[in-house]
């Protein structure tokens, strides 16, 4: 990814905490020599420095993992445009302010029934209040799990990106933050938001 260095976010807490947050996430790898992506949702286990989740096992993505290969996944959080109008020197040109996080690592697939649904119930308890997959029937549960692959990736390394007008003077911002404040777009006033908690530990 290009990273200027204004933009770029290394510490691990936040990455994951966005990670974790923004957890439906897009897996990129090489499959018959070209790029596939698939878009799924992860489990982020920061303490273990691991993601997790499952494809269909009519995907064929799964088939050319190898334990050596390196993938990628792209956590994207909020975003918006960027008019120049809202800045105070002109001419400008308009742009688009945005956080992502990048996930290189290592991907092994898990076939053993029992991690299998243990990873299987971490991804469900993630989003899930009231259903619970151990009230499935067993005979149903091991069905459905014979269509799909379970896999883990050991990550490597991380990128973060927050592009939140750091390149622009201090005015230029507060007037960015004032206007996405106004705006009806809920991604409009979640950039407001993170712009200004950046603003105010510049």
């Amino acid at each position: 990814m290009y990273l200027p260095q204004h933009f770029a976010v290394t510490d691990p807490a936040v990455l994951f905490d966005l990670m974790q947050q923004f957890s439906f996430a897009t897996l990129v790898s090489v499959h018959e020599g070209r790029p596939f992506a698939t878009h799924i949702p992860f489990t982020v286990y920061p303490e273990r420095n691991l993601l997790a989740s499952h494809i269909a096992r009519a995907n064929p993505q799964w088939t050319s993992f190898d334990r050596n290969q390196e993938v990628l996944v792209i956590f994207q959080g909020d975003h918006s445009y960027i008019s120049p109008t809202w800045y105070e020197k002109h001419p400008s040109v308009p742009t688009w302010n945005y956080m992502t996080v990048h996930a290189y690592g290592k991907v092994q697939i898990v076939e053993e029934p029992t991690a299998v649904k243990a990873l299987l119930h971490d991804l469900v308890v993630q989003y899930e209040r009231q259903w619970k997959m151990e009230e499935l029937p067993p005979d149903y549960l091991h069905g459905m799990m014979k269509g799909i692959v379970a896999f883990q990736i050991e990550i490597t390394k991380l990128e973060g990106k927050f592009k939140l007008s750091q390149n622009r003077s201090r005015a230029d911002r507060e007037r960015v933050i004032a206007a996405l404040e106004q705006s009806p777009n809920l991604d409009d006033r979640a950039i407001a938001r993170q712009m200004k908690k950046h603003l105010e530990q510049a």
